[in-house]
């Protein structure tokens, strides 16, 4: 193969039997979009509802609309396609639905910013102008997402491809909110919320994060009324105190018992702050006394409901002080007013002491800033019934949490669940489906058709507050297949089998869909969940620009291929652990396609003509390599196959590596030379050679497309397998009748022998024209006769003068390998002063790299830090090291 891409898409595409001669040049450039191109335009990824076929479904985690996918989309994208590839090669009728989210604040904010830079602000243009310079920017960019959806080899069906704020799922959003809102679950009112003063808007509880900060413990007194006395209490907040209504204190303190029906003096303001007994003031922090600010902190709002205090707004929704906290104060930052009322406290002798205080603090995921908390009228989602269906959904396995030591998590979250803050003060998004009349009424429907005739009037004012994100996205499973209706698609595909997705939206997305889709459809949303790690760089860290670590996927697929890092990023996916990902093993898959790219140049130019891919052969009447290949391959699709099932995506690819490295290319390939040369023939090499290729391409198929694909199509007979696409060719099962105990530990052992005799040649120095005599000498009968017929082939690979089965002679080195005893026998010979020469530099050589190893494995950190398995490689390679420097120093004749 040769030329352009366009070349060699028309050469494949034309189904020559042989595809053209293949290029010497690895090159994936080449040949992986073209692929993808064809695989759209013949529909191959396209679903059926209704089927006869078992179907399959998997869920895309929906990408923001206008994002770019980074390496942990790239390891999602990666096994959601390798598990519905598998199973649409199975037979199943599989479908992996695509999709973007409208990602609200994420979204909105990109386009205000860019607003900005036009010297304008969504206030000015309003909302209308606004909402239409919003979908131009998704209809925009939204093309981005497939494309690189598309050079990771996604086998999505476009043609069901959904959008969190289309018509069908504004449609499912609609019908839920009025749904739970009129079963009771959903109510407006005063609540104390996470409110983000940079965004203008609530945030989810989940979308606070606690960040260990370096603050104070400013402790404060507050003189008694009517007495000389004076309370301390302690705040990390001063700018709070101007809204205090209470100083509470525990009911059974009897430090304090003189204080019950009296009150406290507010500083600065001269409030009177009643004392107030509760059970929940821990007596033993500072002095068990505590100051109350019902609208600013949320144990002290629960607190106020508890004992009917009023609350005063001191903070706005800008993170600035209103009116409420005092005309010295009104409009400063609640930071700088911090400053201002320590400094005022100190003058005025009522700040006793400022300690340093290391505590947590809630700061905004999206923002950046320390979270205000606000009371503030918003719309409230009751989840706990639905919490506690999808609790027992996880309990009796009717969705499954991959690993399952996630499942304690999933208990504690959901048992302590809260109700869901689900409005959101933007404009990007689902508007909330509730119309106020003039008179205050509050209606929520479908439509605002459906609110005219409920008010009874067409003078209503749509509530201005959007869903949050997450609310349109827990619908996802059942809304995207067509639901509230009852179509083909729900009927075919629903519930879902799996979701792959990352452990740290567990409960932001996973188990509000479950909660959702439990509530509404009655069913799991989907069987399984396979929870990925984190995909860190090399030491381990987490991957941020500015660490400059960053790694983007369209830059790998451009310097490596897609297959590579599909392959990579499979074989790392292990349950529970984080990824490390380095260039280092990207690159070494690479070389792994390379590999597999000259194997099968290799076989196309020896094959006899008359050689075909064969749906089945008869391992009887076969040789004992080829019943060796066909018993491994069948044994290697059992182990893969099973490792997929349980989504041990690291073992399979390790298998399907080692196979095809090790068993297919290292040693197949040698051991079929001969046969296909003439020099000592075998019946049907030709046959077998291809029929493994065939299979072990379809094995391998799911976690690199791009490459198996355009080596299958090279194969000739392939067609038997499927007449278009390796996509549709039948998934490899196990097959029984080639496995072969005997031929395994028969070959088995010639494979060790042979590489020990290689071994042994370089350990005694010998020149490669060197005359040898092999003696084999194997304990068991019927490995003897397996060896004795293999003979010849033993001499081609080991380029010895003669093979001879026995004891080996006096003066022979003998070695014992796999129950056969091996010995060399050589003739004596003067060394050449070229080959002296040869032996001196590599013992050069290797001994400085003993001392880098010893270096190496001496170093407490190296120690330290690598992985066991690591070390103890590098100790076994140090002591192979050193076994070789002995054999050369004895060669040589030095010490």
């Amino acid at each position: 193969m040769s030329g352009t891409s366009t070349e060699t898409a028309t050469t494949i595409l034309n189904s020559t039997p042989l595809g053209g001669e293949m290029d010497k040049r690895f090159d994936p450039a080449g040949y992986e979009q073209v692929w993808q191109r064809r695989w759209a335009e013949k529909g191959y990824f396209k679903a059926e509802a209704p089927s006869a076929r078992p179907s399959y479904c998997i869920m895309i985690p929906p990408p923001n609309v206008t994002g770019k996918l980074h390496v942990g989309h790239a390891l999602q994208s990666t096994l959601q396609d390798l598990l519905t590839r598998w199973r649409r090669m199975q037979g199943y009728n599989a479908l992996w639905l695509p999709g973007t989210d409208h990602a609200g604040i994420a979204t909105q904010l990109m386009v205000e910013r860019h607003l900005a830079t036009e010297g304008t602000s969504r206030r000015e243009l309003g909302r209308e102008l606004f909402l239409d310079r919003m979908w131009r920017w998704k209809e925009q960019y939204h093309g981005n997402i497939r494309e690189q959806l598309d050079l990771l080899g996604a086998s999505c069906d476009w043609t069901r491809e959904r959008f969190t704020l289309d018509a069908g799922l504004s449609r499912a959003v609609r019908e839920a909110f009025v749904r739970l809102y009129r079963e009771g679950l959903i109510t407006r009112g005063n609540y104390m919320v996470s409110w983000s003063p940079k965004l203008g808007t609530a945030v989810s509880d989940l979308e606070v994060e606690a960040r260990t900060v370096q603050g104070k413990l400013y402790h404060v007194a507050y003189p008694v009324e009517g007495s000389g006395e004076r309370i301390v209490v302690a705040t990390t907040r001063p700018e709070t105190m101007l809204g205090d209504t209470a100083v509470a204190l525990h009911p059974e303190d009897e430090r304090y018992t003189h204080l019950h029906g009296k009150a406290a003096i507010l500083p600065l303001v001269g409030r009177r702050l009643p004392f107030v007994a509760d059970a929940m003031v821990d007596r033993e922090f500072g002095t068990g006394l505590v100051k109350i600010t019902p609208f600013h902190d949320p144990n002290d709002f629960e607190m106020g409901k508890r004992h009917g205090l009023p609350g005063i707004t001191v903070i706005g929704p800008d993170g600035r002080m209103t009116a409420e906290a005092g005309p010295e104060f009104a409009g400063l930052d609640r930071f700088e007013a911090r400053e201002k009322i320590v400094q005022r406290l100190r003058e005025e002798g009522y700040l006793i002491k400022v300690e340093p205080h290391t505590h947590n603090v809630g700061h905004s995921q999206r923002s950046g800033e320390p979270i205000e908390p606000l009371v503030s009228t918003q719309w409230f989602c009751d989840m706990r019934s639905m919490a506690d269906q999808a609790l027992a959904a996880v309990r009796d396995g009717r969705t499954r949490l991959i690993p399952d030591s996630w499942d304690k998590t999933w208990e504690h979250w959901l048992t302590n669940i809260k109700p869901w803050c689900i409005s959101r003060q933007l404009w990007w998004g689902h508007q909330i489906p509730a119309w106020y009349t003039e008179d205050g009424r509050c209606v929520v429907a479908h439509s605002l058709e459906e609110a005219i005739a409920e008010a009874g009037t067409d003078r209503l004012t749509q509530d201005p507050d959007v869903l949050d994100t997450w609310f349109s996205s827990a619908l996802w499973p059942f809304s995207t297949l067509g639901w509230p209706d009852d179509t083909p698609d729900l009927r075919t595909f629903y519930p879902t089998d799996v979701l792959v997705t990352g452990f740290d939206i567990l409960f932001f997305w996973v188990a509000r869909m479950v909660m959702t889709a439990l509530h509404f459809t009655g069913d799991i949303p989907f069987r399984a969940v396979h929870l990925t790690g984190l995909v860190r760089d090399a030491e381990g860290q987490k991957m941020s620009k500015t660490k400059g670590n960053v790694m983007d996927p369209t830059e790998l697929v451009s310097e490596y291929g897609a297959d590579a890092l599909r392959f990579t990023l499979a074989s790392l996916d292990s349950p529970g652990r984080d990824i490390p990902l380095n260039r280092d093993q990207i690159a070494g898959y690479r070389a792994f396609g390379n590999k597999l790219w000259n194997a099968t140049r290799f076989a196309l130019s020896r094959i006899p003509a008359e050689a075909r891919v064969r749906e089945s052969i008869d391992p009887a009447g076969l040789a004992a390599p080829e019943r060796w290949i066909l018993s491994r391959l069948s044994r290697v699709a059992a182990e893969v196959d099973a490792r997929f099932e349980t989504f041990r995506f690291d073992e399979a690819c390790n298998r399907l590596y080692h196979f095809f490295w090790g068993d297919f290319c290292d040693w197949y390939i040698e051991l079929s030379k001969p046969a296909l040369s003439g020099e000592a023939p075998r019946p049907q090499v030709g046959d077998v050679l291809l029929t493994v290729l065939d299979r072990a391409l379809r094995l391998l198929h799911p976690v690199m497309p791009f490459l198996t694909e355009e080596l299958w199509q090279r194969l000739p007979g392939h067609e038997a397998i499927h007449p278009e696409t390796i996509c549709l060719a039948p998934y490899p099962r196990r097959e029984e009748g080639w496995e072969d105990d005997a031929a395994e530990a028969g070959m088995d052992a010639l494979i060790q022998g042979v590489t020990r005799v290689r071994a042994l040649r370089a350990e005694m120095g010998l020149a490669p024209k060197a005359k040898l005599d092999l003696h084999l000498n194997p304990a068991d009968a019927e490995m003897g006769r397996l060896l004795q017929e293999q003979a010849p082939l033993i001499q081609f690979l080991t380029r010895v003068e003669r093979v001879s089965f026995g004891p080996a002679p006096e003066g022979a080195r003998r070695d014992l390998v796999a129950g056969v005893e091996i010995g060399i026998a050589v003739e004596k010979t003067e060394m050449t002063a070229e080959e002296r020469g040869r032996l001196e530099k590599e013992l050069d050589k290797l001994t400085s790299e003993i001392g880098r190893a010893e270096e190496r494995l001496s170093n407490p950190d190296f120690l330290g830090k690598a992985p066991a398995h690591v070390v103890e490689g590098g100790r076994a390679k140090l002591a192979e090291m050193r076994e070789r420097q002995a054999a050369l120093r004895s060669s040589l004749g030095v010490g």
